[in-house]
């Protein structure tokens, strides 16, 4: 550095007009610029490590942050995992019991249906044999009545039961079973040796006497009809209430199993979102360590080479600083510098000429690197500048084309530079663009789902609440029915036993007043003729009683089959109307279902379309300070370095003809 400053400066001063130019000037300058190179080099190396160290801290802070997380959702993981196991544990456990407590309730009341149709044959066949067996008595009451109030012989007798059997048939009946008595008597008879009697010989007592066994007789046998009912019916009772026991016990055990299967369904399903969100969450974490750790590894190789190289140039700039500085160089140059040129030797005018034209070529390339340089701004001219000046010629020249190589080569780095971020950016814009938009409609969709999943929840509760208004309508008319039938038949059987009592009566009445108006024909017959005059009064009445009691069953019969029928009407319209909500709403379910299916996965698709979009966000906020944020547009730097290019071209071309 020493012999190449002294020879320089022996060179100017060797040269007539150029020594003045640069007396006291070019040692200055070269030191000055060099310090300012020292500050800015330090300078930047400091600021560069204090960033780095900012960095390195906000890494180990993120890395610990990072990893604690990791390692909760691991934690969430094995418990999610867990928790929807059991929760599935429990469904399959609870479907297995609900299914049985299916089969018993079915078995229960298939119980129940086959055990009321034998009760109702078993009724109905008891109401027929005791309609039979009451009517039989009264009959039986009544002949035994007639017969004992009128005093006739066995013949007359007969014949008076058999007109009463022609308008009762249950004296017909009473007929049949007092022949069979007469007949198994008779032959009891003639076994024991008693003597035959002609038919219908004996006397009224004999027949009173037989009417009131086969009275007795049915009386027990329909005792006995009644208490076989009566157990029936006791044993039925007990049977069906132990199966309404059992099915009640049943059906509130299924709805409340029904209930923890539906918490237990719940739970599996929000187990299982919340353990595919924490394996999601602990990906993007794993994810984000590695890249973050490349990162940073990368960052830091870079950062320890460059406050290597940046060590390494401030060591040279000082080392030349102190070198340039010394008095060897500095102090040297002004105390012998004029001395050295006065002694020196003369040379020929072909070298001088030779010499002067040379420094003045490089003195004019010079002042030309240097006007470049404050025009453009460029340091790279300014110190090319610096070394045409003063370094030897070769080296200038070498030193001007590696600059030009140099800048040519920056030149196509940030080519390749530009066209990277040019690509990155529209990328980037095109996925923002595009993840924007999806986010937008998944949204859409999103809100959608959620509209209609709540006009169907809105429409199921409504649902839901007509068919108990439905249900609750149903049982007070089947309620309101029963109670009214019952009152219906009660007053039917009773208007059909008053006119079977009044029937009986008139033609009691009827009669006796026949025979007597036929007594009253004879003229020597003056006897007792009964109360005639009050004949028409007391017929008259009874005959407008038994047209009454005739209305009423017909009215009540007719109103019985209205009701029946309206009953029936409404009955059957009730259960066909919630046949239908049952099945609007079962399908209004599983319409329900799909569309919470299809918005949980649209919620899956936003979420994640949304983690795309914040990605490519992120990485434009990345792409921001490499290819957006610059204080200089690509287009003023590609031409400031090609005007850079061009200066330092024809530096070297004039520097080039002189050699």
């Amino acid at each position: 550095m020493k012999i190449q400053v002294l020879a320089l400066l022996c060179l100017l001063c060797a040269t007539p007009g150029i020594a003045e130019q640069v007396k006291g000037t070019p040692v200055q300058k070269v030191i000055e610029m060099m310090n300012e190179m020292l500050m800015k080099g330090k300078a930047e190396k400091e600021k560069e490590t204090k960033i780095y160290e900012e960095y390195a801290e906000w890494v180990d802070d993120k890395t610990r942050e990072t990893k604690f997380e990791m390692k909760t959702l691991k934690a969430n993981i094995e418990e999610y995992t867990a928790a929807a196991e059991l929760a599935d544990s429990d469904i399959a456990e609870l479907d297995e019991k609900l299914a049985a407590l299916d089969a018993d309730i079915a078995a229960w009341e298939g119980d129940q249906k086959k055990a009321t149709a034998v009760r109702e044959e078993e009724n109905a066949e008891y109401e027929k044999i005791s309609k039979d067996y009451k009517e039989s008595l009264d009959a039986l009451d009544r002949a035994i009545s007639v017969l004992e109030s009128k005093d006739v012989d066995t013949p007359q007798a007969m014949m008076l039961m058999q007109k009463m059997a022609k308008t009762s048939v249950a004296m017909r009946r009473v007929m049949v079973a007092f022949l069979e008595m007469s007949s198994h008597t008779d032959e009891s008879a003639k076994d024991e040796g008693a003597p035959a009697v002609a038919a219908y010989e004996s006397g009224l007592g004999k027949i009173i006497k037989m009417l009131e066994k086969l009275k007795k007789k049915f009386k027990g046998e329909l005792d006995a009809v009644e208490e076989a009912e009566s157990n029936s019916k006791h044993a039925y009772d007990l049977e069906m209430l132990h199966l309404t026991n059992s099915i009640d016990a049943a059906k509130e055990d299924h709805a409340k199993k029904s209930e923890v299967h539906a918490q237990r369904t719940a739970d599996s399903v929000e187990a299982k979102a919340n353990l595919a969100d924490a394996q999601a969450d602990l990906a993007a974490a794993e994810k984000f360590l590695s890249d973050m750790t490349a990162t940073f590894h990368q960052t830091t190789e870079m950062y320890k080479a460059n406050q290597i190289v940046r060590q390494e140039e401030i060591d040279a700039i000082t080392k030349a600083v102190e070198i340039i500085s010394s008095p060897d160089v500095a102090g040297n140059a002004e105390k012998h510098l004029p001395t050295l040129v006065q002694k020196a030797k003369p040379v020929s005018l072909l070298q001088v000429r030779r010499s002067t034209r040379r420094v003045s070529e490089r003195v004019r390339v010079a002042e030309f690197l240097r006007s470049q340089s404050k025009k453009l701004n460029s340091q790279v001219l300014s110190l090319a500048a610096l070394h045409v000046g003063f370094d030897p010629f070769a080296k200038v020249i070498e030193m001007i084309k590696a600059l030009i190589t140099k800048l040519e080569e920056e030149a196509a780095a940030e080519a390749a530079h530009k066209g990277w971020c040019d690509k990155e950016l529209h990328d980037n814009k095109v996925k923002r663009d595009t993840k924007t938009a999806e986010v937008a409609d998944l949204t859409a969709k999103k809100e959608a789902y959620e509209a209609e999943i709540a006009e169907l929840a809105k429409q199921l509760d409504d649902l839901a609440a007509a068919q108990a208004a439905l249900a609750k309508a149903m049982k007070e008319a089947t309620a309101i029915r029963e109670k009214e039938k019952a009152e219906n038949l009660v007053t039917i059987k009773d208007a059909k036993e008053a006119q079977a009592a009044v029937e009986a009566a008139l033609g009691i009445l009827k009669e006796f007043y026949a025979k007597q108006a036929f007594i009253q024909q004879v003229p020597e017959m003056k006897a007792y003729k009964g109360q005639g005059g009050a004949k028409k009064g007391v017929v008259g009445m009874l005959e407008v009683i038994l047209s009454d009691f005739a209305r009423l069953e017909a009215e009540t019969t007719a109103d019985e089959t209205t009701a029946a029928n309206e009953y029936e009407q409404f009955m059957a319209d009730s259960k066909a109307d919630a046949k239908a909500k049952h099945k609007e709403e079962y399908d209004k379910g599983l319409q329900k279902d799909q569309k919470e299916h299809e918005l949980k996965g649209t919620q899956e698709d936003l979420d994640s379309t949304q983690e795309e979009l914040d990605a490519a966000l992120d990485y434009y906020e990345e792409l921001k300070p490499a290819c957006l944020e610059v204080h200089v547009s690509y287009e003023e730097r590609v031409a400031k370095r090609k005007e850079e290019i061009e200066s330092l071209k024809q530096a070297y071309e004039i520097l080039s003809k002189e050699r």
